[in-house]
């Protein structure tokens, strides 16, 4: 079969705002970044060369037409972006925090990202692609929710392969317990899992990060998971294999924001030249080793979807290693 796209994502599409100095009065500026986990992935798809497409929605406002134009810039097909002229477009501003790590304030009560209805889901599309990807942000409100489920459906119908990342974010969830239950919808239906540290002690209780990765193989047998965790690396577990893989770790990071996403793009794009049903060793510390360098690369500049490395500078990282 002839596919149209290699990787299709749906979720949030946002701006954020990364601390960037401050102006001569002394009030602290912001520099807006498009940024939102699943067009975070599919602008590095993008970067290494693959053809992408993104379904959610923007406000009818400057910062929905902002992310419009970037995605088309970047080559993310926007066919199914759609412009709801009714709430505004999602905002988050990123806080850095004294040890490197990030905390955001987002602003969506409700944000556009939380509008996708159903009926914006087209079957046709979906069957177009190789790989769907989702997160949980997309599920944590109505009718955003059942919109993800129904695409979900159809990329299982047709064969796609499936591809989640958790991306967990607390304070968007009414409850604990309900990012838990998405989360563990996410777990049932996908084939690849990228989970970070944090998340994996948050859904299964294990401070143990083998133990708590195994009782995820045990109850939902996902094929390929991906940990990662930080400064330490990432970590592969296939089959009856554990491969773990160091971070390349830049002395002075600028902006965390989007590695994860780095990762898991490139996750993707060694699928998309690899079966996933017969990985070797070699082939998990090669996929590792590419999507560390990438992840770090990303660390050096501010945002993600305007930011992402490309394939030689991945690979002038990866090889010093």
């Amino acid at each position: 079969m002839n596919y149209k796209y290699d990787v299709i994502a749906l979720g949030e599409l946002l701006v954020d705002f990364a601390p960037s100095g401050e102006s001569g009065q002394g009030n602290q500026l912001f520099e807006a970044c498009p940024g939102g986990a699943p067009c975070n992935v599919l602008s590095m798809l993008q970067k290494l060369g693959k053809q992408t497409a993104f379904i959610g929605r923007v406000g009818a406002d400057q910062f929905g037409e902002l992310l419009r134009n970037t995605i088309e810039e970047i080559g993310i097909d926007s066919s199914y972006l759609i412009t709801d002229h009714h709430t505004n477009t999602t905002l988050t501003f990123v806080h850095k925090m004294p040890d490197g790590d990030r905390e955001f304030s987002f602003y969506r009560n409700p944000g556009a990202d939380m509008m996708l209805h159903p009926d914006d889901i087209s079957e046709e599309f979906i069957r177009q692609g190789r790989i769907f990807h989702y997160g949980t942000l997309s599920m944590t409100d109505s009718p955003a929710k059942e919109a993800t489920e129904k695409a979900i459906y159809y990329a299982r119908k047709n064969n796609l392969l499936l591809s989640f990342d958790p991306n967990l974010r607390l304070p968007l969830w009414k409850t604990s317990a309900d990012a838990k239950e998405r989360m563990e919808y996410g777990f049932a239906h996908c084939d690849v899992l990228k989970i970070a540290d944090n998340e994996i002690c948050f859904v299964t209780g294990q401070e143990d990060y083998h133990e708590g990765i195994r009782s995820l193989q045990e109850n939902y047998h996902i094929p390929l998971i991906l940990l990662t965790l930080g400064k330490e690396g990432s970590r592969a577990y296939y089959k009856n294999m554990i491969i773990e893989k160091k971070a390349f770790l830049q002395k002075a990071p600028v902006d965390t924001t989007g590695a994860g996403d780095t990762f898991c793009g490139c996750i993707l794009e060694y699928l998309l030249e690899h079966d996933i049903n017969t990985l070797s060793e070699t082939d998990l510390e090669e996929m590792l080793t590419f999507a560390n360098a990438a992840a770090s690369l990303i660390t050096m500049k501010k945002g993600a979807v305007r930011s992402m490395p490309g394939r030689q500078e991945i690979t002038n990282l990866s090889n010093l290693d």
